[in-house]
């Protein structure tokens, strides 16, 4: 179809194809190999160019110089590096066109707008080459990551008498963090980890996209007790120098309401009594996962009865700099004194909120309850 085009074109037209040595490369590629997407996209957004320059000389009112921008902002959403350049002379020769035609139509501001988005543009296009994705696919992509995580977090139905309730909240409001959830239900017995990954935000969260499948994997399949050992293993073997990970496990049978909780690192979860009215702090504790090979945890053991719940969260709800992790999980389980009266489930975002208020940093929060 492409080579039925180039010889409809006039014969002046085809000859100087031939004699100028920037179009030559053009001619020949046009004429030679498969009509491939990007192929399309690149002819189309030349022919775009063009009518765009030809016609800024005819009106400028339909066609300014300054829609140019739009081809080349195309050219860098949808073209590799290679063909996007071939688009920027084409774009170089149009310019010069118009300035030939009516050099008031071509001034510094034009210019320097094309040019800051050629360098955008170069940047979009080189970046989604390394990734080996064409057009949008790259973002699509991480959209696909971002709810795939999501989902793996959500928690298992759970039966009759059992609530529970999850929030997430990245700093700074980005798509992606350093907290994630992991959870199974086989019969009567529900494992969840709470993992937080050190750091923040969109660099934290590459680290979480890798663990949450590993650790996904090894929830369930093995005996709850081997649970951190294996993760920590898993990070032994990756020698990442990226800081550290820390994660809170959870084993919970859901017939008799009996618990028994790990921590590796993590801050304590803490378990609401109904009979008392208080919260009290876990005594479960252990190492950070990867700094050592042999991982050895005090876990905790204890029962939920009907009216009692258990928070799980990261430090980002209670870590701030220069005050002490105590103060953090005091003020923490102040604010949680709210959540009785107002219900578990109405109060939990809320909380992450305003622990969060002054913060920086991901934030996370598992409630269990039973009614």
């Amino acid at each position: 179809m492409l080579q039925r085009l180039v010889h409809f074109l006039p014969p002046r037209i085809r000859a100087l194809l031939r004699r100028v040595p920037l179009l030559v490369r053009f001619y020949r590629w046009l004429r030679m190999g498969k009509l491939t997407r990007e192929r399309n996209m690149f002819v189309g957004l030349v022919l775009l160019t063009v009518v765009l320059g030809v016609g800024a000389t005819v009106s400028r009112a339909w066609a300014p110089p300054s829609a140019l921008v739009l081809t080349v902002l195309g050219g860098g959403l949808l073209l590799k590096v290679r063909a996007l350049l071939a688009l920027l002379v084409v774009v170089v020769i149009m310019v010069g066109y118009n300035n030939w035609h009516d050099p008031r139509e071509v001034g510094p501001g034009l210019i320097a707008t094309l040019v800051i988005t050629a360098v955008l543009a170069l940047t979009l296009a080189r970046t989604r080459q390394q990734l080996g994705v064409q057009g949008l696919r790259g973002d699509s992509m991480l959209l696909e990551l971002r709810d795939r995580l999501r989902r793996q977090g959500e928690m298992p139905e759970l039966p009759d008498g059992w609530d529970s309730q999850i929030v997430l909240l990245q700093a700074g409001g980005s798509s992606f963090g350093g907290d994630f959830v992991v959870s199974v239900r086989d019969g009567d017995i529900l494992e969840v980890a709470l993992v937080d990954v050190s750091g923040k935000g969109t660099d934290a969260g590459t680290r979480a996209l890798m663990l949450s499948g590993a650790f996904g994997g090894l929830l369930g399949s093995l005996q709850s007790e081997q649970f951190l050992p294996a993760a920590n293993v898993y990070l032994q073997r990756q020698r990442w120098d990226e800081g550290f990970v820390t994660a809170v496990h959870l084993v919970l049978d859901l017939s008799t309401g009996e618990y028994t909780v790990e921590s590796a690192g993590h801050p304590p979860a803490v378990q609401f009594d109904a009979g008392s009215g208080t919260w009290q702090v876990s005594p479960a504790k252990g190492v950070v996962l990867g700094v050592v090979p042999d991982l050895r945890c005090v876990p905790e053991h204890g029962q939920l009865r009907p009216g009692d719940a258990l928070l799980l969260y990261t430090d980002g709800l209670v870590e701030s700099p220069g005050r002490d992790l105590d103060a953090g999980i005091d003020r923490l389980l102040g604010e949680a004194e709210r959540l009785v009266p107002e219900g578990f489930r109405k109060g939990a975002k809320e909380l992450v909120q305003t622990m969060a208020a002054t913060r920086d940093d991901d934030c996370a929060l598992i409630l269990i309850w039973r009614t």
